[in-house]
């Protein structure tokens, strides 16, 4: 006689039951408690103030995965060169960057008055060209782009160095045997190649940095949360602000979510078309 079990697809709706159960009565608590002061986040949730911030988180995102992608690229390629010099200084780049915290490379970036007061274009050990005063040229804007861009560079540079890895070296030596340079090979065959493995983890890179923008606050960037900051030193409202910021970066990294979903489908059509069933073998 066959023992009597539970059906899979009973225990998997009972499963999604008490889950749903659990989520409907924490958001029934969350939308009835009123400190979490939902009218307040309706009334500021596109504040002209809140706006601005959010307009400038994106566009240090923005500006900071480019620059910080196209450093990376370079340090990938001098990490990947034959030439010792360019290796150990991509080495030291990534390094030192990845190694310390944003935080504090930012902090230190604001603060580059405090060791050099003057910055000037000059000869080693030799005569300067040209100076300028320190505080004129590192802004809180100039220490915001530096401190994002060079610290993804580093995780960049390791990104395309493992997707440029991931390539099979017969691309380039079949390349080369064509006549094409060095240059052209990477840029004609092994680059895209490599995109596939590249773009999942940039994609990642590219949330982080929408949440590493809330850190240029401590420099007294006008971002995000610098504006909700603002408000709520005004209104004393902490809790409604710190709401209104985490839904807008929700909002943001959950676009980004989808892009970066229809990117991977975009790259991986390639390996789909290659994908070739076999046809069972005659006995």
């Amino acid at each position: 006689m066959a023992s009597a079990h539970v059906p899979f697809p009973v225990t998997k709706l009972v499963l999604w039951a008490l889950v749903l159960l659990i989520a409907a009565d924490f958001a029934w608590i969350c939308a009835n408690n009123p400190n979490f002061g939902w009218p307040v986040i309706g009334e500021y949730f596109f504040n002209p103030e809140v706006i601005r911030g959010l307009g400038t988180s994106l566009g240090l995102t923005v500006v900071g995965m480019v620059l910080g992608t196209i450093i990376g690229l370079i340090v990938a390629v001098m990490k990947m060169s034959d030439n010792r010099l360019a290796q150990v200084l991509a080495g030291l780049y990534v390094w030192f960057f990845r190694g310390t915290p944003l935080l504090v490379q930012l902090i230190f970036w604001y603060n580059m008055s405090t060791l050099f007061p003057t910055l000037s274009i000059g000869l080693p050990f030799g005569p300067s060209f040209g100076g300028w005063d320190t505080n004129s040229v590192i802004t809180p804007l100039t220490a915001a782009v530096l401190g994002l861009a060079l610290n993804e560079a580093a995780y960049m540079a390791e990104i395309i160095r493992g997707g440029l890895l991931s390539v099979d070296r017969g691309q380039a030596e079949t390349a080369s045997a064509f006549g094409m340079t060095r240059g052209r090979a990477l840029r004609r065959i092994v680059i895209p190649q490599a995109m596939r493995s590249i773009v999942p983890p940039t994609g990642n890179q590219l949330i982080s940095m929408v949440k590493a923008t809330s850190l240029v606050s401590v420099i007294a960037m006008s971002d995000l949360l610098y504006a909700v900051q603002s408000i709520y030193n005004r209104t004393f409202e902490i809790v409604p602000m710190l709401l209104v910021a985490v839904i807008w970066y929700l909002i943001i990294t959950s676009i980004l979510n989808v892009g970066q979903g229809w990117i991977e489908r975009y790259y991986g059509r390639s390996d789909r078309r290659n994908r070739v069933v076999q046809p069972a073998g005659e006995v």
